[in-house]
């Protein structure tokens, strides 16, 4: 029992990290938070699962649909 409590401290333990990155872009990310290193985080998660973040609330919808060809239902 006492183990699972250590695991699960582990997976959240944070670790610092010394980055080169370019100052543009720092500059960039700066302007969404004023902790950098959160956004970096998400972003690397991201990276890592192949995919879009699942908080994503946001849909890509095409600007026009395409038009089924004559015969279904627009006769």
């Amino acid at each position: 029992m006492n183990e699972s409590k250590v695991n699960q401290q582990k997976s959240t333990e944070k670790v610092e990290l010394s980055i080169h990155i370019d100052s543009r872009l720092l500059d960039q990310v700066q302007h969404l938070t004023n902790d950098p290193s959160k956004v970096i985080e998400s972003a690397l998660r991201q990276w890592l699962r192949g995919g879009l973040p699942e908080d994503e609330l946001a849909l890509t919808l095409q600007r026009n649909p395409p038009i089924p060809p004559r015969g279904e239902w627009n006769d």
